[in-house]
C-alpha cells in the first residue's frame, strides 16, 4: 500500500542552492580517502592507478542516478533509511540505517589510522596506538563541544584539502615536464597477483572509498530550493568534477613515483610533491594531516548523530540519548562511537577497514538502487528527475560484482556489523507492529 503524505507540519526551510548543494557535495566527496589510499590501490591495479578510479567513479555515477530520482521525487531528511523504509518497511529501513551507522564507525576508525601513518612521520614518530588513542580523544572533544564550531573548522579544512590535491597534480605536471618520471606506467595494469581483470574489480572495491559521501547529500535535499532541478545538477557535477580531480591525481603519482614505492607508503602523495622538490615536504604533510582529520571529524559527526537519533526511536539503548547540559550534544554517543572506532583501529589496517566500509555501503546501496523500483508505483504531485530503469538495474549489479570482490578478512569485519543490524532491525519491525496494532 503507498504510503500517504502527511502535511500538518511545514517541513524544514529551504535555504540551499544549487551552488551551496554542489559545494557541500563537492566537500564531501572530496575527502581524505585518496591521500592515503592512493598507494593501496597501486598495489593491487599496478601503475595504472587512474583506471580504477574512473572505474569507480563509472559505478559511483550508477547509484548517484536512483538517489538523483528518490531524492527529487521524496526531498526528505532522512535519505538512504528513509527510502528504504518507504519501499520495503522499517525492518529494511533500519537494517539501511545501521550499516550507514557502522560504516561512518569503520571510516572513522581507518582515517585515524591514516592520521598516524607517514604523513605524521615527516614531523615526528610515535607509536601507531598511542597517536591513534590521542587523535579520536581529540576528534571526540571537538564533536562535542558543538557543531559550530566543527562546521567552522570544517569550511577552513575543505579549502586546505582541496588545494593539497591541485598542488599534487601541479607538482606531477612539473617533474614530467622536466622530463622525469616515467608516463609509461599509466598503462601498467594489474601485478604479479592480480590480473588486469582482477586488478580493475579488486581496485575499484577500494577506489570506491573515495567517492562515498555522496549519499549524505540526500538528508539535505528537503532544505534545497528547488531539489527537482538542483540536486540532479549538482549531484553529477560535484561527482564528475571529483572523478577528474582524483584521475589527474592518480596519474600524477604514479607516473612520478615507481609503482613499488608507491604501493608501500602509507603517504603516497607526499612522494609527489617531494619529487618536485619546489615544496617542503612538511607543508604537503600539515595538509594531508588536515584533511585526514577533517573526514574523520565529518564522519564522527554523522555517527554519532545518527547513534543519537536512533536512541530516540528507541531503536538503540536510551542512553546514548544523554546531552551535555550546557553544550546540548550527544556526549555518550559520541563516546560510544568513538570507542568502537579506536577498537577497530588498533586491531586493523587501513585497506581491511576501508574495504569494510564499501561492504557497508554497497549493502545500502543495492538497497537504494532496489527501492527506485519499488516505488516506481508511487507517483507525487510535483515533477521529479527520472533515470532509465536500466540504470538502478547497472547499480544492482554492480553493487554484487564489487561484492564478489571482496575479500575474506574484510567479510568477517564485516559481517558481524551486518549481523547485529539485522537482529535490532527485527527488534525495531517488531515494534512497530506493537506501534499499529496499538
Amino acid at each position: 500500500m503507498p504510503i500517504t503524505e502527511v502535511a500538518a507540519e511545514p517541513g524544514l526551510r529551504k535555504a540551499v542552492t544549487t551552488s551551496g548543494l554542489f559545494l557541500f557535495i563537492l566537500g564531501d566527496v572530496l575527502g581524505a580517502g585518496v591521500y592515503v589510499l592512493a598507494g593501496e590501490v597501486a598495489a593491487i591495479a599496478g601503475g595504472a592507478v587512474w583506471v580504477p578510479l574512473v572505474v569507480a567513479l563509472g559505478l559511483a555515477l550508477l547509484t548517484a542516478g536512483s538517489y538523483a530520482e528518490l531524492a527529487t521525487k521524496f526531498p526528505k531528511a532522512g535519505g538512504s533509511s528513509h527510502y528504504a523504509t518507504r519501499a520495503f518497511g522499517p525492518f529494511v529501513g533500519f537494517l539501511v540505517g545501521f550499516c550507514m551507522l557502522s560504516a561512518g564507525v569503520v571510516s572513522v576508525g581507518a582515517l585515524a589510522l591514516g592520521f598516524a601513518g607517514d604523513y605524521l612521520a615527516t614531523f615526528v614518530t610515535l607509536p601507531t596506538v598511542a597517536v591513534v588513542i590521542v587523535f579520536l580523544a581529540l576528534l571526540a572533544l571537538l564533536n562535542a563541544r558543538g557543531i559550530s564550531e566543527s562546521l567552522a573548522a570544517n569550511r577552513i579544512a575543505t579549502i586546505i584539502e582541496v588545494s593539497g590535491l591541485v598542488l599534487v597534480i601541479v607538482m606531477g605536471a612539473i617533474v614530467l615536464a622536466r622530463g622525469e618520471g616515467d608516463l609509461g606506467r599509466l598503462t601498467q595494469l594489474g601485478t604479479a597477483e592480480n590480473g588486469p581483470l582482477a586488478a580493475v574489480l579488486a581496485g575499484s572495491v577500494l577506489a570506491f572509498y573515495s567517492y562515498v559521501g555522496f549519499e549524505t547529500s540526500a538528508n539535505i535535499a528537503e532544505e534545497t530550493k528547488d531539489p527537482s532541478r538542483s540536486y540532479p545538477r549538482a549531484l553529477f557535477g560535484a561527482l564528475i568534477v571529483a572523478g577528474v580531480v582524483y584521475a589527474l591525481v592518480g596519474a600524477a603519482a604514479a607516473a612520478v613515483v615507481p609503482t613499488d614505492q608507491l604501493a608501500n607508503s602509507s603517504a603516497p602523495l607526499l612522494q609527489v610533491v617531494s619529487a618536485a622538490g619546489l615544496v617542503p615536504p612538511v607543508v604537503f604533510s600539515a595538509i594531508a594531516l588536515v584533511a585526514v582529520a577533517n573526514g574523520a571529524l565529518l564522519t564522527g559527526i554523522m555517527a554519532s548523530r545518527l547513534a543519537y537519533g536512533m536512541a530516540q526511536d528507541g531503536l538503540l539503548p536510551g542512553v546514548l540519548r544523554r546531552l551535555l547540559p550546557r553544550r546540548r550534544t550527544p556526549w555518550v554517543a559520541i563516546l560510544a562511537t568513538v570507542a568502537l572506532s579506536l577498537v577497530l583501529a588498533v586491531t586493523g589496517t587501513i585497506e581491511v577497514l576501508a574495504s569494510t566500509m564499501v561492504l557497508l555501503l554497497l549493502v545500502v546501496f543495492l538497497t537504494v538502487n532496489a527501492a527506485v523500483l519499488a516505488l516506481r508505483r508511487e507517483t507525487v504531485a510535483h515533477q521529479h528527475f527520472r533515470v532509465p530503469t536500466v540504470i538502478p538495474l547497472a547499480g544492482m549489479a554492480a553493487c554484487i560484482v564489487l561484492m564478489t570482490q571482496v575479500e575474506a578478512p574484510v567479510w568477517l569485519l564485516g559481517l558481524p556489523f551486518i549481523g547485529a543490524g539485522a537482529v535490532l532491525a527485527g527488534v525495531a519491525a517488531w515494534r512497530h507492529r506493537r506501534r499499529r496494532t496499538d
